[in-house]
């Protein structure tokens, strides 16, 4: 099943939280805070302006971006893999 988010939705792979800390300290599940970067599997079409015309995204496909904390969907493909479906204004920044 492919996921194709529609609009000014983008769907995101969250990437996995570090295992240690800054200070090399190895941190256990319960101590890991929820990962806030993601890579972008898949992006909309873009904002219907009231003209009727899109407003092109200013993500694409690949990029590592920042999201809000508290941001998006989660949904499951048929395979088992998690993914959050966010709006393109819930994206903070991209990571270069």
């Amino acid at each position: 099943m492919a996921i194709k988010p529609l609009g000014d939705r983008v769907l995101l792979k969250v990437l996995e939280a570090q295992e240690k800390s800054a200070g090399g300290i190895y941190l256990p599940d319960n101590a890991k805070e929820k990962p806030q970067q993601a890579e972008v599997i898949a992006v909309g079409e873009g904002k219907v302006l009231d003209s009727g015309s899109y407003q092109k995204p200013e993500v694409k496909k690949g990029d590592i971006v920042l999201f809000g904390k508290y941001s998006g969907t989660e949904v499951t493909d048929s395979k088992g893999e998690a993914y959050l479906i966010v709006k393109e204004e819930d994206i903070l920044a991209i990571v270069k």
